[in-house]
C-alpha cells in the first residue's frame, strides 16, 4: 500500500495488532456485513449482465461484479484462518438468470452508484474501529476500490448525460459570519436560502430514494408472496413523498435536483429474484438512508429541514423492523455474530 510522505512512521512494533490476534466485534461485524452485502450484490449483477447492450455500460456492471467477488473471497481467506464460519449470504437459488428484462441499461448506472455509496459507508465506519492490521487494510482497500469504481460511475454518468449535475453556487465574495438567529428559521417569516451542506444532502437523498423508488416499483411487479408485495408497496409511496418533500426544498430556491427513474422499469412480472432476496436489499438499503440522514441532520442549520428529516427517520426505522420481521418470520435471517449469552450458560450449568 502507497505510504503517505507527510505522515511520519511509528516506531512501535505492535504485536497486538499482527494478523494471529483474535478478531474483535467490530471486526467480525463489518467482515459480515461486507460478505452477505456482497453476495447479494454479486447475484444482483450477474442477472443485469444478462440483459445489458451499452458496451460502457457492460463494463461498469463487470467492474462491480468483479469487486463484489474480489472482496467475497479475501474475507473468506481471512475467515477460513480464524476457524469462523463463512455466512451463506445469498446462492443461485436466489436468482434466475434466465428470467426476462426487468431494467434498461441507464438503471444499472444508477444502480451501482447507489449500492457503491451504501458500500462505501460501511467501509468508512470500518476504519477506524478495526484494530488488526490486515483487517484493516482490508476495509482500506475495499474503500479505494469503492472511490475508484464511483469515479467511473459518474464519469459515465455525465459523459452519457444521465445525470443532472448538482447545483452551482456563487462563490462568495468574502468569509462572513452568522449574525442573527433567524438564521435557524424555516418555517414562518423571512427563510434564509439553502447554505451549501443543506443542498448537497438534499441533493444526495434525492438521489439515493428516485433510484431506491425505481427499484421499489420493480419489486412491486414481481414479488411473489402478498404480504411481501405490500411491504414493497409501502416503501414505494415512503420513497416517493420523501422525494416530493426533498425536491420541493431545492425547487424553491431555483436549484436543479435528480430526476425520477421510474421509466427505466420495464413491464416484467417474471421475477428474477427471490422473495428473501428482496426484502433484505430492501431493509439493508433503507438501514443505509437511516445513516445518511444521521449525516444530514448533522450539518443542517434550517428547524424546518431538521423536522422533515426527523419525520423521515421515525418513518424509515418503523419500515426497516418491519422488513425484519417479514425476514425472521420466513426464517431468511442470518444471524451476525453475537455476543455469549451468560444467563443462558449460567442456567444450563449443572
Amino acid at each position: 500500500m502507497q505510504t503517505n510522505k507527510v505522515l511520519k512512521p511509528l516506531k512501535l512494533s505492535p504485536n497486538k495488532l499482527k494478523p494471529d490476534a483474535k478478531l474483535t466485534a467490530p471486526e467480525m461485524g463489518k467482515l459480515w456485513a461486507t460478505y452477505v452485502g456482497n453476495s447479494m450484490s454479486s447475484w444482483i449483477l450477474r442477472y443485469f449482465l444478462k440483459h445489458v447492450d451499452d458496451e460502457d455500460i457492460t463494463l461498469l456492471l463487470e467492474n462491480g461484479l468483479s469487486l463484489s467477488e474480489d472482496f467475497m473471497q479475501r474475507i473468506e481467506q481471512i475467515l477460513s484462518k480464524e476457524n469462523f464460519p463463512v455466512p451463506i449470504g445469498f446462492t443461485k437459488d436466489d436468482v434466475n438468470l434466465g428470467a426476462p428484462r426487468l431494467f434498461q441499461d441507464e438503471f444499472y448506472v444508477h444502480y451501482l452508484k447507489y449500492v457503491a455509496k451504501a458500500g462505501l459507508s460501511l467501509y468508512n465506519v470500518a476504519i477506524p474501529l478495526v484494530l488488526r492490521e490486515d483487517i484493516r487494510d482490508f476495509f482500506v482497500y475495499c474503500n479505494v476500490s469503492t472511490i475508484t469504481f464511483l469515479g467511473q460511475l459518474n464519469d459515465v454518468l455525465m459523459m452519457k448525460g444521465l445525470i443532472i449535475k448538482p447545483p452551482m453556487l456563487p462563490i462568495p465574495e468574502k468569509v462572513d459570519f452568522v449574525k442573527k438567529q433567524n438564521y435557524l428559521k424555516g418555517f414562518l417569516g423571512e427563510v434564509r436560502p439553502l447554505h451549501a451542506l443543506e443542498i448537497t444532502h438534499l441533493y444526495d437523498n434525492i438521489e439515493n430514494n428516485t433510484t431506491s423508488k425505481a427499484l421499489l416499483i420493480a419489486f412491486c411487479q414481481i414479488a411473489k408472496d402478498e404480504e411481501v408485495k405490500q411491504f414493497f408497496m409501502r416503501g414505494r409511496e415512503i420513497t416517493d413523498r420523501s422525494v416530493k418533500q426533498y425536491s420541493e426544498k431545492l425547487q424553491k430556491d431555483n436549484l436543479p435536483f435528480p430526476t425520477q427513474l421510474d421509466h427505466l422499469v420495464t413491464e416484467s412480472t417474471f421475477s428474477p429474484f427471490s422473495d428473501k432476496l428482496m426484502v433484505f436489499h430492501k431493509v439493508d438499503m433503507f438501514s443505509m438512508k437511516i445513516r445518511s440522514f444521521g449525516n444530514s441532520i448533522a450539518v443542517n442549520g434550517r428547524r424546518d429541514i431538521g423536522s422533515m428529516y426527523m419525520r423521515s427517520l421515525a418513518e424509515m426505522l418503523v419500515y426497516v423492523e418491519d422488513g425484519a420481521n417479514i425476514l425472521i418470520e420466513n426464517g431468511w435471517m442470518e444471524e451476525p455474530p453475537k455476543a455469549a449469552d451468560r444467563s443462558d450458560l449460567a442456567s444450563n450449568k449443572s
